[in-house]
């Protein structure tokens, strides 16, 4: 079968290059996909994202494109003669130059992505998390407020082997704690990651990151939460049998409702803190 008697190969390759480049805004309601965050970070690492996948599917499509159509255009049985030559300096310097600027093209974002992470200047409060088997620790290192996070009794009795209960039932299974981390809205947040056993990680995808939590070390990280709402993380670290119980939950508060809040939680530790010195100023005086 000649060459003249197929049909037209490009039809085929224009066809590949619509399935491979499905819209951006297509690709971002797909599971599968990247999902944009919550912070001015997770914004930029959603962009660069795409913008790299991107990247990445016109280079497929050009050089698989190319090599497909070669395949058909120039084969033995259409007639097609192995061209006779060694080599191009005009090609060479093409073919890597091309890649080159299109390395730097991708470097000159990341780089700037790599930054804005690193910049926690500037905040204005600072929480510290310490990861614990199998709980986390927050204190308030602005306000005096500090607390455990711990898998919600829900959870960690379906959990149990022969429990009897459902998992189904239990609403946000394994990603519920008895204490959520609040936090206000618009405000950026410092934070310091540290462990007191082994190393765990602090991840909530919609912040945009994780960081490693390492006994003795202290990562710095930064979040500024724009929209108000409940945000879930787990522990993204092996760190020991317990490893998936270790979940992470965020309420993000509008400014007057974080303020309710701290003026709650500082009320509720004066109240311990009165109740722990009554019976220490008894034994004294015994």
């Amino acid at each position: 079968m000649t060459f003249s008697k197929q049909k037209n190969p490009w039809r085929k390759i224009a066809l590949m290059s619509a399935i491979l480049g499905l819209p951006g805004a297509a690709m971002a309601d797909w599971g599968l996909n990247l999902t944009k965050g919550v912070t001015p970070y997770s914004n930029t690492v959603y962009d660069l994202h795409m913008l790299i996948l991107g990247v990445c599917v016109v280079v497929g499509i050009v050089v698989f494109g190319l090599i497909f159509y070669s395949v058909i255009a120039f084969r033995k049985s259409a007639g097609a003669k192995a061209a006779q030559w060694h080599e191009s300096t005009k090609v060479e310097i093409l073919w890597t130059l091309v890649p080159f600027l299109i390395l730097i093209g991708m470097a000159v974002p990341a780089t700037h992505a790599l930054i804005m992470m690193e910049n926690v200047s500037n905040a204005d409060m600072t929480i510290k998390v310490t990861g614990y088997q199998w709980k986390w620790h927050y204190q308030y290192l602005d306000d005096g407020i500090n607390f455990f996070s711990t898998l919600e009794s829900g959870s960690n009795m379906a959990r149990q082997l022969k429990s009897g209960v459902d998992p189904k039932t239990v609403p946000n299974y394994l990603l519920e704690v008895d204490n959520h981390l609040v936090v206000p809205v618009g405000k950026k947040i410092r934070f310091l990651t540290t462990a007191g056993d082994v190393i765990h990680a602090w991840w909530v995808p919609a912040l945009g990151w994780k960081r490693d939590a390492i006994p003795g070390y202290i990562n710095e990280s930064w979040a500024e939460i724009q929209t108000p709402g409940t945000y879930r993380g787990q522990c993204a670290e092996l760190c020991g049998k317990d490893h998936g119980f270790m979940p992470i939950v965020v309420d993000a508060l509008s400014a007057e409702d974080y303020a309710a809040w701290v003026t709650k939680m500082k009320a509720a530790t004066q109240h311990a803190d009165a109740g722990a010195a009554v019976p220490a100023a008894a034994v004294a005086q015994q």
